[in-house]
């Protein structure tokens, strides 16, 4: 990166920390450590809510996955509008209502402390290793640019969100969050004008989405109905909906973020405002992986992106395998050249025919270059066992500091980094948040004071700071990082929905029937997924429906003694 880059990435990031840290002054209670003293207006809560969703995993691996498979991946996020609608209506309201600090203190008034607890240990668990995922996606990037081995880039990106956060709390969180998206928007607006830019002249928007389409990267829509595809419209509509209920509705990272509104009615609208905007956005995301995966049919692409990887390999006794790959890469991009150029032409006359044939031509150029990478990728795994071979997460940033201006690079990868941030600090404030009140306060420590429950959460946010990094060091063995996340979720979101809509609208189940239908539903929902029955998103459908049925037939079949419901 250029000095221009360095100047624009590092004044970015000072400005948001100095401004979440000045908001955040003066803070003396749990109530506005943890809350926000539930002042925030709705556009905030509404941004807050994004940027919690948002990481850095949204803008690296998404235009990776893009480029490799698609749009596809855009369908996981049709249920999310129609889930903020259900969440108005119903969690919103009780859980102003009833003044909770986390969404597990309303399930003990509900069924019982061992339901209460329960619950609070899966988010934990689940929550804290995905933190630990989106700490390492930043990390990536620093490495990738200084050249040195993650491990320093993790600590260091680590180290930055867990002292501002354990210093402001919710506050900081919230205010930062509130500039971060704004700079966000903005950088993903530049970034599409500028690969537009990037490509041949003669070359336009519609023109590089046909020339995708050609390859099959526009598929964002697919109406079959397959339980094992991964992305479709009925696992987003489905599947997805409940996915985004059970983590908008019963994650502590969000609920907290919504829990600091000043009404019910600023919270609603801040969830109607994420509903409304996350999956334009996320498709614009995605969008821009497809605009790259253009690019590179008109510019030779490397055979594999994670720089690290392939800088090993030229200094290894495979380096001669190595260039002579590259050599054949070089080939078939000069045939792709030749071949693009052509179907250009032919798009440009509507020669549909004749585009057909070329498109058919540029996919068998595009085939043989897998194939050379899948050699790549072998001769990595010769030379280095345990190195990364999954180069999605690398793609776009590779593309960026490669091809983007200077100054364009340093806003950019300060984008990423923001996003992260910003991810990282919500939920390591809210496993902090649940620590202390669903835990410390609960079960270790009922009577103390305010400054003792401020320390305690302040200690709590450190401590769980320091486990998410631990877990980020070894995040690089997950594959594609945003696929790596949304599957660890699907493991547990369904349960804990399952808890809380039978909490909702199952006033007959008691407190043991529903404390054992969920550890029987945990123990099938794993199991179903070691034995890869079904695609990930079904698994949160799959989870709650157990949930609700074995719970049902658990109040009815076993005596009341053995019950001892408390409602």
């Amino acid at each position: 990166m250029s000095s221009i880059d360095w100047i624009v990435l590092f004044t970015t990031l000072l400005l948001i920390i100095a401004y979440g840290v000045f908001k955040s002054r003066n803070i003396r209670n749990i109530n506005g450590y943890l809350l926000g003293d539930r002042e925030l207006p709705w556009y905030n809560v509404g941004l807050s809510v994004m940027a919690t969703q948002a990481s850095a995993i949204t803008f690296l691996s998404a235009p990776g996955l893009a480029y490799s498979s698609g749009m596809s991946f855009v369908q996981f996020y049709f249920g999310l509008p129609l889930a903020m609608i259900v969440l108005c209506i119903t969690f919103v309201p009780i859980f102003h209502r009833l003044r909770v600090f986390t969404a597990y203190e309303f399930l003990e008034k509900r069924f019982d402390v061992k339901t209460r607890a329960l619950t609070a240990f899966l988010f934990l668990i689940q929550r804290g290793i995905s933190t630990g995922i989106t700490i390492f996606a930043p990390a990536i990037i620093l490495s990738t640019i200084l050249h040195i081995d993650i491990t320093y880039t993790t600590l260091a990106m680590g180290s930055v969100v867990v002292l501002y956060t354990v210093y402001g709390g919710t506050k900081a969180v919230s205010y930062t969050q509130l500039l971060q998206m704004g700079i966000i928007f903005t950088g993903l607006l530049a970034a599409g004008f500028m690969v537009i830019r990037l490509l041949p002249s003669d070359i336009g928007f519609s023109e590089a989405l046909h020339i995708a389409g050609r390859s099959g990267k526009t598929n964002a829509i697919d109406f079959t109905f397959d339980l094992n595809n991964q992305y479709t419209v009925w696992t987003g509509l489905i599947g997805g909906f409940f996915l985004q209920l059970s983590y908008f509705g019963t994650d502590q990272s969000q609920v907290g973020r919504y829990l600091t509104g000043s009404s019910i009615r600023d919270s609603r609208m801040g969830l109607l405002m994420n509903g409304l905007l996350k999956v334009p956005m996320q498709f614009c995301i995605l969008l821009i992986g497809v605009l790259v995966f253009a690019y590179y049919q008109y510019h030779t692409p490397p055979l594999f992106f994670n720089s690290q990887e392939t800088n090993k390999l030229e200094n290894s006794i495979y380096a001669e395998d190595y260039a002579q790959l590259l050599r054949q890469q070089e080939a078939i991009g000069l045939s792709k050249s030749q071949t693009i150029t052509a179907l250009t032409k032919t798009l440009a006359e509507k020669d549909n025919l004749n585009a057909t044939i070329k498109g058919e031509e540029l996919n068998a150029l595009n085939a043989k270059s897998d194939a050379l990478r899948q050699e790549v990728i072998g001769l990595i795994k010769k030379n280095d066992t345990t190195a990364d071979t999954n180069d999605n997460n690398y793609i776009f940033l590779s593309f960026v500091t490669s091809t983007f201006p200077k100054g364009f690079i340093g806003l950019l990868i300060a984008i990423i980094m923001l996003a992260s941030m910003g991810a990282t600090a919500s939920a390591i404030n809210s496993l902090a948040s649940t620590t202390v009140i669903d835990i410390y306060k609960r079960f270790i420590n009922k009577e103390a004071s305010e400054r003792a429950y401020l320390k305690a959460s302040r200690l709590c946010t450190l401590g769980w700071g320091i486990f998410t990094v631990i877990v980020a060091l070894y995040a690089n063995k997950l594959g594609n990082l945003l696929e790596a996340v949304n599957i660890l979720g699907s493991l547990f979101y369904g349960t804990l929905l399952g808890i809380f809509l039978v909490a909702f609208y199952f006033k007959k189940v008691g407190g043991k029937a529903v404390f054992w239908a969920a550890i029987l539903t945990e123990l099938i929902i794993i199991g179903i997924w070691k034995a890869d029955v079904v695609a990930f998103l079904w698994l949160n459908l799959i989870g709650c429906v157990l949930v609700i049925i074995i719970g049902l037939l658990l109040q009815k079949s076993l005596p009341k003694k053995i019950l001892n419901t408390k409602y």
